[in-house]
């Protein structure tokens, strides 16, 4: 009798995966929202198809009025499934190669080190330059 226990990432095919999008719209005060996507085709669906389905989402979905204004550009990995977490609550500060870059880079081929896009992984959207910003001056305000 087999003791594996497979991992909740490698329970579905990459054709049928289920990602976390980390909706950010203020850097500095946190103000971020998760989107659930389910059913995505990582082997078809490319990094710009990926963006322009969650400016979707967040077009139709009421939860996300606040998000509207906001110019949603660019995604980059959060962490995988079963990973290890940044400690960084908005988003993860000390992976700046982890922007997917290349819009028309098909999901399921993307590589960052050892990491790949597989089921559960949780991405970020936000909009670059105010991303940038933040990183000039990575401070949390509360006010």
């Amino acid at each position: 009798m087999s003791t594996y226990d497979p991992t909740t990432n490698t329970l579905h095919p990459r054709t049928d995966a289920t990602v976390t999008i980390r909706v950010i719209k203020n850097f500095e005060y946190r103000t971020t929202r998760n989107l659930l996507l389910k059913h995505l085709n990582l082997e078809e669906m490319t990094v710009g198809q990926l963006i322009e389905r969650c400016k979707e989402e967040v077009k139709k979905t009421p939860a996300f009025k606040a998000y509207r204004t906001t110019e949603f550009d660019t995604l980059k990995l959060y962490t995988q499934a079963h990973g290890a977490k940044t400690t960084n609550l908005i988003i993860n500060l000390d992976h700046p190669d982890w922007i997917l870059e290349d819009h028309d880079q098909i999901l399921a081929d993307v590589r960052i080190g050892e990491q790949r896009i597989e089921n559960e992984t949780e991405l970020s959207l936000f909009d670059r330059e105010a991303y940038e910003k933040f990183l000039l001056n990575p401070e949390t305000r509360w006010d």
